[in-house]
C-alpha cells in the first residue's frame, strides 16, 4: 500500500480508511490478529480485512456493514491525527495549481506540521520529483518520518528537524517551489530565494493573519520577488434540493371568460389546463446555502523568482 501507487489487497501492514459514511470515517491499521471496534460491532483484521480487495462491503459483527477504502491524501487530511493546525482540500487544491507541480517538481515545506499538506505534495511530484520538509518541533518531525515510512513514500521525502528561519531548508538552488506556513514567514523569504532555482522559482505563504501577510509581501519586494497576489480561499456548500410550491390563483373575471369563449358550466372544458394550473403545485430543483459554513482559514500569498 502507497499514498501515491493504488494496491488492489489489503495487506498486512496497510493504513486503511473505514468507511461508515460521509460524516463517519477513521483510519486503521491493519495487522494479523486484531480487532477494530465500530457502532455496527467487531472488525477481524486477519478475516475481515487482509486478503480482501479495497473498496469491499465488510460484515461487522452486529450485523451492521462498513466500506474499507484505500487511503489517498485527501481521505486522510480528513481522517488524520491532528498535531497542529492542518490545510483542507480547499487550500491545498489551489497552492498545487498555482505553484505549478507535475510529476518531477522539486518543493520545499516548512512546517510539517501534521502532514495533511505533505501527502497531497508527495503524490503531485511522484514518482520521480521529492520533497523538503522542515519541521522546528522533534517530536513532530519523528511522528511524521514515522508516518511517510508506514505509508510507504519515505523515499519521496526528507524531514529536517530544525528552524527553517535560522538554518533554512538544507537545500540550494534546485527547488521549483516552497511553501511556508509558519508564524513568521518574512524571516524565511531569505532562505526561500536560496533554495529556489535559479529563476522562475514559486513561493507560497500561508498566513491567518493580514497583519503577517504585510510583512511577508514587504520581505517578498525586498528580496526580488514578483508577481506577488494575495488569496483568500472560501468554500460555500449548497443544499440542492427538490420543493414543491402551489401555483397561485390569480383568478378570471367574467369578462375574460366570455372574451376567450371559456364556458365553465361546459363539462368538456371541466379538464382544461388552465383549471389545472389554478388548483395544482409545481416541483422544481432549489439551491439554498447551508446555515453555517466554513469561514475564514488563511490567506494564500504568491510570488515568482525573476
Amino acid at each position: 500500500m502507497s499514498f501515491v501507487e493504488y494496491g488492489d489487497t489489503i495487506k498486512d501492514g496497510d493504513t486503511a480508511i473505514v468507511f461508515l459514511g460521509h460524516e463517519s470515517m477513521f483510519p486503521v491499521k491493519v495487522q494479523h490478529g486484531t480487532v477494530t471496534q465500530t457502532k455496527y460491532g467487531v472488525i477481524r483484521h486477519s478475516m475481515d480485512l487482509i486478503g480482501k480487495k479495497y473498496g469491499s462491503k465488510v460484515t461487522c459483527s452486529k450485523g451492521g456493514w462498513v466500506f474499507i477504502l484505500h487511503p489517498t491524501p485527501e481521505l486522510w487530511t480528513m481522517n488524520l491525527p491532528h498535531r497542529t493546525q492542518i490545510l483542507y482540500s480547499t487550500d491545498i487544491s489551489v497552492i498545487t495549481m498555482m505553484l505549478e507541480l507535475k510529476p518531477g517538481s522539486i518543493v520545499c515545506e516548512s512546517g510539517t506540521g501534521s502532514g495533511s499538506l505533505s501527502h497531497a505534495l508527495i503524490r503531485t511530484v511522484a514518482p520521480t520529483g521529492h520533497l523538503y520538509t522542515v519541521e522546528f518541533h522533534q517530536q513532530r518531525a519523528e511522528k511524521a518520518r514515522e508516518e511517510f515510512r508506514e505509508h510507504g513514500v519515505e523515499h519521496l521525502v526528507t524531514v529536517t528537524n530544525q528552524d527553517v528561519c535560522k538554518n533554512g531548508f538544507g537545500v540550494s538552488n534546485i527547488a521549483d517551489a516552497v511553501f511556508l506556513d509558519i508564524p513568521s514567514p518574512w524571516e524565511a523569504i531569505g532562505h526561500a530565494k536560496s533554495a529556489l532555482k535559479a529563476e522562475g522559482g514559486r513561493i507560497c505563504s500561508f498566513s491567518p493573519c493580514i497583519e503577517q501577510v504585510q510583512r511577508t509581501c514587504l520581505a517578498m519586494e525586498e528580496y526580488g520577488f514578483t508577481e506577488i497576489n494575495t488569496l483568500e480561499i472560501l468554500l460555500r456548500v449548497y443544499n440542492v434540493r427538490t420543493i414543491s410550491l402551489q401555483i397561485p390563483d390569480l383568478g378570471k373575471t367574467a369578462e375574460d371568460n366570455s372574451s376567450t369563449g371559456f364556458d365553465s358550466s361546459n363539462p368538456s372544458n371541466q379538464g382544461s389546463p388552465c383549471t389545472n394550473l389554478q388548483q395544482g403545485t409545481v416541483q422544481f430543483k432549489s439551491g439554498v446555502p447551508l446555515r453555517e459554513m466554513v469561514g475564514h482559514t488563511g490567506y494564500l500569498t504568491f510570488a515568482t523568482k525573476s
